[in-house]
């Protein structure tokens, strides 16, 4: 039986969606099953999965449109093999990206979560390094040479205070993240919302340095209205403040502090003004404008400082 369940939540360009699968097809390391499930209604998908061949592909194909989160559940519910990624359907596994999560494994049993190196593409997939991968690796990222396990509320703090992961390029244990599954009611900042569930639950985390994982990261289109509304920002305060209970009640009182600051949720919301203004979209500029100034009380300003934010 495979290792590795690879899940990948298909929604929107089919040309990125098969290169993506390509990047699977051309592992290194055969031990994998890949399972992607369709949250449209593209048509001739069906029919490329169909005559690719491969035993170890997986197609599904929703009967209604479930949306983002519950699609990500729903792969989470599949889940059956050891080690699981859920990849981006636009995202790309380097050749020897299964070979390193193997290597970094072995070197630390147990461990419940893998984030290798990343390389970051633009939508053309060329290498690209932008204001946001920039901020992440200077200012939040830890410093790492090679491996370096990390967990409790050290990886909880600095995570809360800026998130630096690349969450479709983690490996993870399947038992871990079916005990807790994405959480109902949150659609952008799902992904931090899993990993600090499980850091709650004693779970670690390696990183590692060596490239293994392509991150496609697209330019927001200055003629996207949605894109300057802010709402993002609304979930993300709403978060941050129930997370900031939790980690008090945990007993972690620097990542509760961290949370309350959310220094990189708020610089990136500082980003987007511009554009909002431009767009003359007045709610989102209200909204956005909030998150950035939103006071976090005298405890809160204090651990800006203490945390290094």
């Amino acid at each position: 039986m495979a290792t590795f369940d690879i899940m990948m939540p298909y929604y929107g360009d089919v040309g990125l969606m098969q290169d993506a699968v390509r990047s699977v097809l051309a592992q290194t390391d055969p031990d994998w099953r890949l399972t992607v499930v369709d949250d449209g209604r593209e048509p001739g998908v069906p029919e490329w999965f169909a005559q690719l061949g491969d035993e170890r592909v997986r197609y599904l194909r929703n009967p209604q449109n479930l949306g983002i989160t519950r699609n990500f559940q729903k792969c989470v519910e599949l889940l059956e093999l050891e080690r699981a990624v859920i990849m981006g359907c636009d995202d790309l596994l380097m050749p020897g990206y299964l070979a390193t999560i193997r290597r970094v494994l072995k070197e630390h049993p147990g461990v419940g979560m893998v984030q290798p190196g990343v390389e970051v593409i633009d939508s053309q997939g060329a290498p690209v390094g932008g204001l946001v991968d920039g901020v992440k690796n200077r200012l939040y990222a830890p410093g790492v040479k090679g491996s370096r396990r990390m967990g409790g509320e050290a990886l909880a703090a600095s995570l809360l205070r800026g998130n630096w992961l690349y969450f479709p390029s983690i490996c993870w244990d399947s038992a871990a993240v079916k005990a807790v599954n994405f959480r109902d009611g949150l659609s952008v900042i799902q992904d931090l919302a899993l990993v600090i569930d499980l850091l709650q639950r004693g779970q670690e985390m390696v990183v590692d340095t060596e490239p293994a994982f392509r991150y496609r990261r697209h330019a927001v289109s200055e003629s996207s209205l949605q894109a300057f509304s802010g709402t993002r920002f609304t979930e993300a305060e709403r978060y941050f403040a129930q997370v900031a209970d939790r980690m008090d009640a945990q007993g972690w009182p620097r990542a509760a502090r961290a949370a309350r600051v959310h220094s990189a949720s708020r610089l990136h919301a500082l980003t987007m003004l511009p554009g909002a203004v431009k767009r003359a979209q007045w709610d989102g500029v209200r909204t956005l404008t909030g998150h950035v100034l939103r006071p976090t009380g005298a405890s809160g300003a204090n651990s800006a400082a203490a945390d290094g934010s």
